[in-house]
């Protein structure tokens, strides 16, 4: 027998107790008369002892130890002695006293030290993720994760939704990103691809009377990667029948809630608070708003009318907007500093940053002397400014001044701590346009898919102002991070071959990508809805880690590789041969 029990069950047993214990060398310390090592499973570590007086090969054996063997023992539990306890440990107050010793295997130097406090870089862990695996950070991350993913499949069980797996090779769909392709050997010259999402299947699913149906689902896109992004990552899918946009959501903060009383030590109200998409962008500059701390981008494209300000009025000439906002205490910053923040919003795209101090009651700036009277004091009843702050102006096209403003606006929220990781803020982003302009190729593209239905009271808009068509869609942010998203989905044919129509693809098209799910919506399809939630973003989040990278066992670099199986690699040229494919 390797094991009787791991490691963090020993605290549960009475001192005296034999064990048998399995697991990895953490360090090895000889004491001249005792030696002394400590033993790590999953679980946790404790400290062995060996006396030589007990058995004189044991403690030979022992000496020659090494960190990262493998062993298992045979020993009794003691207490340690009086001024030797280990409060750092779970197993601090404990030893085991060994009897028997096996080694089951031995390891060479492992490049970098199995030690949580050593900081090692990324791509060293990468390439051998086994041993990073060994360390308590990447170990507990994949604790929660696993947890996490329990929890969730246990929530939706209890309320009536079926586990279905959809299948992994299936038809190229335009979805927004470049599809994964699978050459096919029996088919040459055809292409499997990797699904982007299960988003036709599981409303397939709806109209094969599932009714509610989730999966924890594989996906696949090609694009370009940053921190929250894989070329595979996973999501929790959902969807369900006969629900209200309403019913469903609260049924889905009822999940939400339940993770963070598991998982968090703050646990959200229901029900979440919701902002619409345009809200959204006025007044936090992102369709993912950070909650966690007030400060509002207010619009002052009036009251810089009333200045004399050249970059102001030739600004609003262009039809652009200019924003402001306040940053409490942002007054006692010098001009290098404010310099040095006019770059960074420079960098970000902006022409620059106009400013004003508040001290006492009297502003003060290079560009004091384009303010009227009037428009001050339209600046103070716009922002109730106090004294010490500082007002920040973006001037530019608006959808270019509000994304600027917003990224200001964490900026700022850092710079006064109020992003704490210890707070959450969860909302909904709902009504969020229909459709949006591609200038590239001067026509309308579905804003998130072509499967999302409109709102039934902006229908009749579709032909004559289809901008201004909103949709039944939601997106579930968490600190200002979007967490997942969904939509209500056209489940009625005619609906869905108008909407294609709209964003260019003809009804010949249409019948050629989705005739089968047009064919399905004919046989009496309910209405349906659903999510995705990014799994991977979510234990990212509740364990406080930067990337996902951080919480996925075996992830790809920001270039799409894979740096233990140094994947993407070559092909033998027999297997090209076999599919039909020739390099050029």
């Amino acid at each position: 027998m390797y094991r009787s029990h791991p490691i963090e069950e020993v605290t549960t047993l009475p001192i005296g107790t034999s064990v048998t214990l399995s697991g990895w060398v953490q360090s090895v310390r000889d004491h001249g008369g005792l030696l002394f090592f400590d033993l790590r499973d999953r679980s946790g570590v404790i400290q062995v002892v060996v006396n030589p007086e007990t058995n004189a090969l044991l403690n030979d054996l022992a000496k020659s130890l090494r960190d990262e063997w493998v062993l298992s023992l045979h020993g009794r539990i003691a207490e340690r002695p009086a001024g030797t306890h280990n409060k750092t440990v779970p197993t601090g107050s404990i030893e085991i006293q060994v009897q028997e010793l096996h080694v089951l295997n031995t390891c060479p130097t492992p490049p970098f030290p199995i030690d949580d406090r050593i900081e090692v870089s990324e791509a060293l862990r990468l390439t051998y993720r086994y041993l990073d695996m060994r360390r308590g950070p990447l170990r507990e991350s994949l604790s929660l994760r696993a947890e996490l993913t329990h929890f969730i499949r246990n929530y939706l069980h209890d309320h009536g939704f079926w586990d279905i797996e959809t299948p992994i090779l299936t038809r190229s769909t335009p979805e927004g990103a470049r599809d994964f392709l699978v050459p096919s050997r029996l088919e040459k010259g055809s292409f499997y691809a990797l699904p982007q999402s299960p988003q036709l299947f599981k409303q397939l699913l709806m109209v094969g009377g599932i009714e509610r149906y989730y999966q924890i689902a594989r996906c696949f896109r090609d694009e370009d990667l940053r921190a929250d992004r894989q070329p595979e990552f996973t999501q929790v899918d959902i969807e369900a029948s006969f629900l209200t946009m309403d019913q469903f959501l609260f049924m889905m903060e009822g999940m939400i809630q339940s993770v963070f009383e598991r998982f968090s030590t703050s646990t959200p109200s229901r029900p979440f608070m919701r902002i619409t998409h345009k809200e959204a962008l006025e007044k936090y500059g992102s369709d993912k708003p950070d909650l966690r701390f007030g400060l509002p981008i207010q619009n002052a494209t009036e009251l810089a009318r009333k200045t004399q300000f050249r970059v102001f009025l030739d600004v609003l000439e262009q039809k652009g907007s200019v924003l402001v906002q306040r940053f409490p205490g942002g007054a006692s910053f010098s001009r290098k500093e404010i310099d040095e923040l006019t770059q960074w919003t420079i960098d970000q795209g902006a022409k620059g940053l106009a400013w004003l101090k508040l001290e006492g009651d009297t502003f003060q700036s290079p560009i004091l002397k384009f303010f009227s009277e009037e428009s001050l004091n339209d600046l103070r009843t716009l922002l109730q400014p106090e004294s010490g702050d500082l007002l920040l102006f973006i001037a530019d096209k608006t959808d270019l001044a509000q994304k600027i403003s917003g990224q200001l606006r964490l900026k700022i929220g850092d710079a006064l701590g109020l992003r704490s990781t210890q707070t959450h803020s969860l909302l909904w982003v709902v009504d969020f346009p229909l459709f949006e302009w591609n200038e590239d190729e001067n026509r309308l593209e579905a804003l998130h898919h072509p499967f999302t239905a409109p709102r039934r009271e902006d229908i009749h808009l579709l032909e004559t102002d289809p901008l201004s068509v909103r949709s039944d869609a939601y997106d579930l942010v968490l600190n200002g991070t979007e967490l997942g998203g969904g939509s209500v989905r056209n489940f009625e044919p005619h609906l869905q071959e108008r909407l294609f129509q709209k964003i260019g693809i003809s009804p010949e098209s249409a019948r050629e990508r989705f005739g089968f799910l047009l064919d399905a919506l004919t046989f009496g399809a309910p209405p349906h809805l659903g999510m995705a939630l990014g799994l991977d973003r979510f234990a990212m989040l509740l364990s406080g880690q930067e990337s996902i990278r951080d919480v996925i066992a075996f992830p790809k670099t920001q270039k799409g590789t894979c740096l233990l199986t140094q994947a993407p690699s070559q092909v033998d040229p027999n297997q090209l041969r076999d599919l039909g494919i020739r390099q050029i």
